[in-house]
């Protein structure tokens, strides 16, 4: 087994250098770490797009379509929202609209409700135990109700939802021997919706991968399958348990809302498809709101706290009239042509120029890439962004919404700032993190990963000021920037947004980020059972189109660590690999508690995410290196362990993997039925990075049964 990738250099992964983080520690020898070039994007060069000449959208609230009355009387709040194709000026004013998809409202109780289709798409409020359901509707279709294809290079290769498969070869990997290598795929496109990071909530509602379903279009080809292999059972689950109708082109999802108060947010999750999909537009924040653990008290009184606020809220006016100090921010990167439409590459060639051998005679998927990096950064719907703030504090909710890209977030270019981090995916940390005193006011997000953090201007200067990257515009395997990669490029992908900093209006009354008493964390109970798991990358042998060799990434894999239910044999130490297709080797009893264990074989960071559950962060420790610097088979611990970072403490959904390590987390399985788990590293999880687990027996009826 191979780490290394298309071109290599040796690193130093000496302890304390390994992460990012200062302080942090890891493999103590040298590893191989994957390398690429900055991937120049679309016809439309970034260095063309104007920067910070448009107002950020704060995302409005989505409108409730009404309330329905739950079994044994309960209410809960009722959506109904679809995903649409529509423009939408990314760009700045003057260049061309881009044609993206997105989820809006298509009912609203109130008259004032605002029935907006926008990428990214308005943000969910939800409160603590308080049921929401949501009728998730596929609308993409044109005015006559014809079906519209996909906007992006669609991979038929890849083990995907493949309707044209028909029922009874939906869902798979699709044999083309004997056949054309086969083009993108231009029929109608299926969603399926995933409340990242949602608790508690049935499997029929989780978004799985297999359950996805086209719209109700006039004109769907005779034979394609219309929804996926898990719909039906899921639509049975869903009129059982909560006496919701699915029909054609849509589901009706219940989610309980038992997280802590928390950022989580909502996106596709389409069977091999979720990379193109997303990156089409549909995607939005889903907050949830009170509870315990959502009372902050001010440390130096005992008194309820004041955090910045107010954020958006349901009916507000449309453009606001209102001055907003609690705002989401989601980030991410794409690239664009000179007409204004989104550029994702057609071709395998791009990422490594690699020609052949592509299937169906050999190995290499024609257009899947294994990483996309886009050269244009935009923050909440539009390129680079400008924000106006006062010489207060804000409270700024960050997603890393990227294909690939991890970031850094660089405070430092904004004079007398100070940054405190309150809180990650799973809600508040356990106390409050000066990244500025700590963290030389960076942090490091990894794909899909969430950070509360209080920004306080008071001290910044009256001016503009750039919140800079400097994450890598290549694939992310751990070191310090400038040291260990070179980071994004200044003039596009290094920079994120611009604040402008005016005068405060009024006296700040939120409470100093020092004095604020988070709400205590209660663990979770000790673990029962503990399960090995790999990270691994299948690497194969093509050619250039001038046939000179290249050595590159065919598919990334997860899979287990020694023996498992599915071969009892495999020795201690040796990892196997394990496809979609396979059967679950991860079957938690429900209510128990584990601790998993993700061994990281290749030569990058993942950003590794649970479905149903969030976890605590156990530690990491360092693996064994061979004489080539890959990880060592059987798999050794070299015993260097490092805790987890000061901003992972509490709960999260999602933890960042490094090469050469184990990195442990603790879960409690509470919810019985079929999820997934997979890196979010979207290209990715498309092509096999995703497994599915069960938590307790299997069910009645299930597919495959």
């Amino acid at each position: 087994m191979s780490i290394s990738r298309r071109d290599f250099v040796k690193w130093s992964a000496a302890a304390g250098t390994w992460m990012y983080v200062s302080g942090a520690s890891g493999a103590s020898t040298m590893l191989q770490k994957a390398f690429a070039v900055p991937i120049p994007g679309g016809s439309l060069n970034p260095d063309d797009i104007p920067k910070f000449l448009t107002p950020m959208l704060i995302p409005p609230v989505m409108p409730k379509a009404g309330t329905v009355k739950m079994k044994g009387g309960k209410a809960a709040d009722y959506y109904e929202i679809s995903m649409k194709q529509f423009p939408q000026q990314v760009l700045p004013a003057g260049l061309p609209a881009t044609t993206l998809w997105g989820y809006g409202a298509v009912a609203a109780g109130n008259k004032r409700g605002l029935l907006l289709h926008n990428a990214p798409s308005l943000t969910i409020e939800a409160k603590w135990q308080r049921p929401v359901r949501v009728k998730w509707i596929n609308g993409l279709v044109d005015a006559n109700g014809d079906y519209l294809p996909h906007l992006l290079p669609v991979d038929q290769t890849l083990h995907w939802a493949n309707p044209p498969g028909g029922v009874a070869a939906r869902d798979t990997r699709p044999d083309f021997t004997g056949m054309p290598t086969p083009g993108t795929y231009t029929g109608p496109v299926p969603m399926c919706t995933h409340v990242h990071g949602a608790v508690g909530v049935g499997d029929e509602s989780d978004g799985y991968a297999e359950a996805w379903y086209l719209p109700n279009a006039n004109n769907i080809p005779a034979g394609y399958a219309t929804e996926g292999t898990w719909y039906d059972f899921f639509a049975g689950k869903a009129a059982a348990n909560f006496g919701a109708t699915w029909g054609p082109g849509h589901a009706v999802f219940e989610y309980p809302n038992l997280n802590r108060a928390s950022t989580i947010w909502y996106h596709d999750h389409t069977l091999g498809m979720t990379r193109t999909n997303v990156y089409a537009g549909p995607a939005g924040f889903y907050l949830i709101r009170g509870g315990p653990d959502d009372v902050v008290l001010d440390a130096n009184t005992g008194l309820p706290a004041v955090l910045p606020g107010p954020a958006p809220k349901e009916n507000d006016k449309f453009p606001s009239n209102k001055t907003y100090y609690e705002i989401p921010i989601a980030i991410q990167d794409r690239a664009f042509n000179v007409d204004g439409s989104l550029f994702y590459p057609d071709s395998r060639e791009f990422f490594d120029g690699v020609v052949g051998d592509i299937i169906p005679n050999g190995e290499f998927s024609p257009i899947w890439n294994p990483e996309f990096f886009g050269n244009s950064i935009i923050a909440n719907g539009n390129t680079w962004p400008f924000q106006t703030v006062e010489q207060v504090r804000y409270r700024l909710r960050f997603l890393n919404g990227c294909q690939s890209r991890f970031l850094i977030l660089d405070f430092n270019q904004i004079p007398g700032v100070e940054v405190w981090q309150i809180g990650n995916e799973g809600g508040f940390l356990s106390a409050p993190v000066n990244l500025t005193a700590t963290n030389g006011n960076r942090l490091l997000m990894a794909l899909a990963e969430r950070a509360d953090l209080i920004v306080d201007f008071t001290n910044v200067p009256v001016g503009n000021y750039v919140l800079n990257n400097v994450g890598p515009d290549e694939p992310f395997g751990g070191g310090i920037p400038d040291e260990d990669f070179d980071v994004a490029d200044p003039g596009s992908t290094g920079q994120i947004m611009q604040f402008r900093v005016v005068p405060a209006v009024a006296a700040d009354p939120s409470t100093p980020p020092l004095s604020l008493q988070l709400p205590a964390i209660v663990p979770l109970p000790p673990e029962t059972v503990t399960r090995p798991l790999a990270l691994i990358e299948m690497m194969g042998m093509g050619v250039d189109a001038s046939g000179n060799p290249v050595d590159g990434p065919i598919e990334a894999l997860l899979g287990t660590v020694g023996p498992d239910n599915i071969d009892a044999t495999t020795p201690a130490g040796v990892w196997t690999e394990r496809k979609w297709m396979e059967p679950i080797t991860e079957d938690p009893a429900v209510g128990a508690t584990e601790v998993w264990e993700f061994y990281n074989t290749t030569g990058d960071a993942h950003p590794m995410h649970i479905h149903e559950i969030v976890f605590e962060v156990v530690n990491r420790e360092g693996l064994v290196l061979d004489v080539n610097g890959d990880v060592a088979e059987p798999i050794q611990l070299d015993g260097i362990i490092t805790l987890p970072e000061s901003w992972e403490s509490g709960f999260k959904d999602t933890v960042v993997a490094y090469p050469g390590q184990v990195t442990r987390v603790r879960a409690q399985f509470n919810t019985p039925g079929q999820y997934v788990w997979h890196c979010h590293i979207v290209e990715h999880e498309d092509n096999e990075m995703m497994r599915p687990f069960r938590i307790g027996p299997v069910q009645p009826g299930q597919p495959g049964m």
